[in-house]
């Protein structure tokens, strides 16, 4: 059996039984989330619009709408997917608001009150329908709150490009970031701490240390709303594992859904492909070695679309924006939620989380992938995120820096590190090109910076794992 320690709270016990439970105080914590803020704000806008919620399925989109519903008078929600009947109310040709409010109150048996109710509609992509009926909300009937969410949305909306441009507003949702995981865990006090940390005030070296084993358990679980509450309720990360299998089991038998579309053994290869492939350039002909290639692609562009995997592109990141002059043909793919990522991999608690507390394992590029799900998760919720990274291949040479950035107008590259150590070539190659002052090295690291040994004139700031993603989209 292996002991170690974990800051000075938290201890762990890895057995070859794969025997792992922890005893953790979790006074104070609670699953709020950073969105929560910004649906508040849209309910109290006098020019809001319609809304939809986006995002992968379990990523606690319903939760964090009935949290609003709490605020109002009055909450129906309507759930497609439980109640299809409902759906005959909009296919019935007429998309009149009033109309269709009459029937909701009617068939619920709660007012539909402007200014006063929250209505809900889940699960939208199963009634396109209702998807349509969002515009003429908007335009007849303004001061009614209403919300929309569903699981496969992306789908929908392609197959229904005239929703309600224009009319209709979108808020984007991603699995818990580690910010909102440290609130969860009853640590908002160091997470407040990690806010006012910079490269020239780091933290205390306790605080930090701490932060970098919250980090590392942060990366065992992931950031998906029931492995959490699976943990905050139990403490057990036995549990949160099987969560995380049952979860990835859920999103197989989603690709049935897609059946009309692409195999279902196409779309768990290329889902599977996206973490065995982490780190590095996807290629189609390794999904699955011997096998055509037909199709990954679109299986690639369905997940995608499902928000379970995202494409990290090739930039040449010579000016902003970064998407100006990316390679469609050169990219790699990360998976969602680094718990989803460790669950496809098969890495068990002992294999991520080394002894050395200053380092990762080098298994599957953990550290790229963690920071790349941060820069997202952490990107605002209006904004549909996008990641970058850059690369030089020349004959007998090449140099690649992980991902690229925009900040305060600036392009910054970002170099990732599983440890402390490790040569910095590719991110001093990148300064000196493109003439920049200012790089980062993310790792285990407290923060710091240094001057590049080439160009004295530049700069690198170091930047923990656990505070790059809100670093990444902070415009200060």
């Amino acid at each position: 059996m292996i002991f170690f320690e974990l800051g000075p709270f938290l201890g762990y016990a890895f057995s070859e039984q794969n025997y792992l439970h922890c005893n953790i105080s979790m006074l104070g914590g609670s699953l709020l989330r950073a969105i929560d803020g910004h649906l508040k704000n849209w309910a109290s806008s006098q020019k809001r619009r319609g809304l939809l919620v986006r995002g992968a399925r379990q990523v606690g989109k319903t939760f964090s709408i009935r949290q609003l519903a709490k605020s109002f008078s009055s909450f129906v929600e309507v759930n497609f997917l439980e109640t299809p009947e409902v759906a005959q109310f909009f296919k019935s040709g007429n998309l009149s608001p009033q109309s269709l409010i009459e029937k909701l109150q009617v068939y619920y048996g709660t007012m539909i009150v402007p200014g006063e109710t929250l209505l809900f509609f889940d699960e939208i992509q199963s009634c396109p329908e209702a998807l349509t009926s969002l515009r003429f909300f908007h335009e007849k009937l303004p001061g009614l709150h209403l919300v929309a969410a569903g699981s496969l949305l992306e789908f929908a909306l392609q197959e229904i490009p005239s929703h309600g441009v224009g009319r209709v507003e979108s808020l984007f949702m991603y699995p818990l970031t580690f910010h909102e995981f440290l609130g969860a865990t009853g640590n908002t006090l160091l997470a407040d701490e990690i806010e006012r940390a910079s490269s020239l005030n780091p933290l205390a070296g306790p605080l930090h240390s701490k932060s970098v084993d919250q980090f590392k358990l942060f990366s065992i679980m992931g950031g998906m709303p029931q492995v959490i509450q699976t943990y905050l309720e139990s403490s057990d990360i036995n549990k949160c594992q099987s969560v995380l299998e049952d979860l990835l089991l859920g999103y197989e038998d989603d690709f049935a859904k897609y059946k009309t579309r692409i195999s279902h053994e196409k779309l768990r290869g290329v889902l599977y492909a996206s973490a065995l492939q982490a780190g590095k350039k996807f290629v189609y002909s390794h999904v699955s070695p011997g096998s055509s290639t037909s199709g990954y692609d679109q299986a690639l562009q369905l997940l995608e679309l499902a928000g379970l995997v995202y494409k990290v592109y090739k930039s040449s990141s010579n000016g902003i924006p970064l998407g100006a002059e990316i390679d469609l043909k050169c990219f790699k793919v990360i998976p969602f939620d680094i718990g989803v990522f460790n669950s496809l991999l098969k890495l068990k608690p002992s294999e991520i989380v080394a002894s050395d507390s200053n380092s990762f394992v080098h298994i599957g590029s953990l550290a790229e992938v963690a920071c790349g799900i941060e820069i997202v998760a952490n990107t605002p919720p209006r904004q549909r995120p996008s990641l970058h990274y850059w690369c030089r291949q020349e004959r007998g040479a090449s140099s690649e820096v992980d991902y690229v950035v925009e900040k305060s107008n600036k392009i910054i590259p970002i170099e990732v590190k599983a440890g402390t150590r490790g040569r910095m070539q590719s991110l001093y190659y990148f300064l000196q090109e493109k003439k920049k002052d200012l790089g980062v090295r993310t790792s285990l690291e407290n923060f710091s910076q240094f001057q590049t040994p080439e160009q004295k004139k530049s700069i690198v700031q170091v930047v923990p794992l656990y505070a790059v993603g809100k670093y990444a989209n902070n415009n200060t």
